[in-house]
């Protein structure tokens, strides 16, 4: 904010209030009008004349002053929205963070459930697998025992067919065991893309929440940032308008100020011609007085002269009579 001035000093807390109500800025305003006004011009002398130019600059540093004010308010509005937005981008990134940071043990033990089911699951086909290959080889012998017995009794065909037997019976185990083999590796196989396709399922609803809130924070961003920018523009209009209102009522103000010196001025001249031509007059009556006595005294010098006195006497009596200074004896002016 700008330094402050003589006349004005305006709180960084409280610029706000100052420029959105008229409340806080007309006490303001007035205070500088009645300080300016307050000066009672006199043109007359030097230190005078010094003393209204410096309350003219202290207003216009006082005006410079207020408006660099509004100006440095304006400039802290438009940065709000980027510094809400980065507020906004560290809430997000650290409580995802301890989100995951809390939630860790919980998906290890997930996970770590996950693997000890499917390997229960794997050590029951295995189990399965086992005890069926038990009872088939159970089978196997019994018929062994029971096709000895026969061979005991049977010639070298039976031997041969006992033996084609053994073998088919032997491939049959083996491929009972490679199918068993064969539905278990399935069978994890499907229940592991199962579980794949849930957790791609899971990433991408967390995908689309995450998007749609993204989306809904631009959205309110950019509602906040056009709020911002409107309510900016609707102070800057206001400020506008104040400001050449401002000017207007300085400029009257300024007018009917340079009218009333002018007006002063024109009667104190208007009196000092008026004391010129009293104290010219009053010379000229001096004059004229001065020298109609002169002239009365040379005629009464003349008849005293014409009556038979040296002009000597004649002189110093005028001088008596005029000076008072003969009882009875009056020069009429």
């Amino acid at each position: 904010m700008s330094e402050a001035t003589d006349l004005v000093v305006i709180e960084k807390s409280n610029a706000m209030a100052v420029f959105t109500s008229k409340e806080q800025l007309d006490p303001l305003l007035e205070k500088i009008e009645t300080e300016a006004r307050s000066l009672v011009p006199d043109l007359t002398t030097k230190k005078g004349r010094d003393a209204i130019a410096s309350m003219a600059h202290k207003v216009a540093r006082s005006k410079t002053y207020i408006d660099n004010a509004g100006k440095d308010l304006v400039a802290e509005l438009k940065a709000l929205p980027k510094q809400i937005d980065e507020s906004r981008r560290i809430v997000r990134e650290r409580l995802d963070a301890l989100k995951d940071e809390v939630r860790r043990p919980l998906t290890e033990w997930e996970a770590e459930q996950e693997r000890i089911k499917a390997e229960k699951e794997m050590n029951a086909w295995h189990a399965e697998a086992l005890e069926m290959n038990a009872e088939f080889d159970r089978q196997l012998a019994a018929r062994r025992e029971a096709d000895h017995e026969m061979a005991l009794l049977m010639n070298d065909k039976f031997d041969r067919d006992r033996e084609e037997q053994r073998r088919l019976a032997e491939q049959a185990r083996r491929d009972r065991e490679e199918q068993i083999k064969r539905e278990a590796a399935e069978q994890a196989k499907r229940e592991a893309e199962e579980k794949h396709r849930a957790e791609l399922e899971a990433a991408a609803r967390r995908e689309a929440e995450a998007r749609a809130e993204t989306q809904r924070a631009e959205r309110e961003a950019l509602e906040a940032q056009e709020r911002t920018a409107r309510l900016a523009q609707e102070a800057r209009e206001q400020a506008e308008r104040e400001k050449q209102e401002a000017i207007a009522a300085e400029q009257r103000k300024a007018q009917e100020e340079a009218s009333r010196i002018k007006r002063e001025a024109e009667q104190k001249e208007a009196a000092r011609l008026e004391e010129e031509k009293r104290v010219a007059d009053e010379e000229a009556r001096r004059a004229a007085d001065k020298e109609h006595r002169r002239t009365v005294n040379r005629r009464v010098i003349a008849d005293l002269i014409a009556q038979g006195i040296p002009e000597e006497f004649a002189q110093k009596s005028m001088l008596a009579i005029a000076g008072g200074k003969v009882q009875d004896a009056l020069i009429k002016y």
